[in-house]
């Protein structure tokens, strides 16, 4: 018997958190976190991060355990997410993976094995400097000319996964959009549910332009600013989540906080797009619509428990 998982994503300020709560308590389930930016102590504005009290006493696993200075990833992610998983096995409960970083997912949900991606430390630190000098726009055409789906998929500020997706073009001859397609047509060793909850668009930007802000009104300066007193930097992969960067480009004298608060919601925006394009490539999902449901929770919840005893999982 396969062991039973519950997927609950969809794209940022959806309302994936006060869902995943009624979710948990109906299934006896536990959440683990698949966000990048919520593993970090002191970074609470910024990425949304859900309160204590509202937890509604569900135990929540993969946040508020690294500090900003230290460096997260798929890979580190699939290693935690397995150890919580057993954990909550060991307990009797389900796991709720909730989260809106799509790779993070389909690492844990269908097993991909990283340990054999060839490196090459010389070619990596001669892609870095390239950015460095030519800019990460330069970069990214880089990355277009040999893999455009790959390019598609990866924002061209995100120099790491770029320079990761050159150097498997580099090593291998194969495009890494193409590898990681073979990786997702793996069968899952779980007994699973992939819902993805979405809104309607302008609904989804009207909420996403809220929360930024709320954000600004509950203190996302001062968040930065006190990063910022404790060392940390616009080089760091905490530091480049959205909120952050922007906010200590102002603090650095490199933009207004209009223009900052301009540039976040926009980006956020895009990001949310980039999330639901990513989803509706993936197989075996269930969509959650909530005009469908008149916007009531209860009723998504009913959906969700049929589908769910459809698939045995409860």
């Amino acid at each position: 018997m396969k062991k039973p998982l519950i997927i609950l994503t969809g794209p940022t300020a959806v309302g994936k958190t006060e869902l995943s709560i009624s979710l948990a308590k109906m299934v006896q389930g536990s959440i683990i976190s698949a966000d990048s930016m919520q593993v970090y102590r002191h970074m609470d504005i910024g990425s949304a991060k859900i309160k204590p009290e509202e937890m509604g006493g569900i135990p929540h696993y993969l946040i508020d355990i690294l500090e900003p200075m230290e460096e997260f990833h798929v890979v580190r992610f699939q290693e935690y997410a397995r150890a919580c998983m057993d954990e909550i096995y060991a307990q009797g409960r389900i796991p709720i993976i909730v989260g809106g970083t799509g790779f993070y997912i389909q690492a844990v949900l269908y097993g991909i094995d990283f340990t054999e991606e060839p490196e090459d430390t010389a070619f990596r630190r001669e892609l870095e400097v390239f950015a460095q000098e030519m800019g990460a726009h330069a970069l990214h055409g880089r990355l277009a000319a040999v893999d455009p789906e790959a390019a598609a998929n990866i924002h061209e500020n995100n120099v790491k996964r770029t320079i990761r997706a050159l150097e498997f073009y580099h090593l291998s001859g194969k495009k890494i959009s193409e590898h990681n397609a073979a990786e997702r047509q793996r069968e899952s060793p779980y007994q699973f549910a992939y819902f993805v909850l979405n809104d309607d668009r302008e609904r989804l930007y009207g909420r996403i332009n809220q929360r930024v802000d709320g954000m600004l009104e509950g203190g996302l300066v001062e968040e930065v600013r006190r990063l910022k007193a404790m060392g940390c930097h616009s080089k760091m992969v905490s530091m480049q989540g959205l909120g952050y960067k922007e906010i200590l480009d102002y603090l650095e004298g490199g933009c207004t906080l209009e223009e900052a608060a301009v540039r976040i919601k926009r980006d956020t925006r895009r990001f949310a797009k980039r999330q639901l394009t990513w989803f509706r490539r993936e197989r075996d999902v269930i969509w959650v619509n909530k005009p469908e449901f008149h916007f009531c929770n209860g009723k998504i919840l009913c959906f969700l428990q049929e589908e769910l005893q459809k698939r045995h999982i409860i």
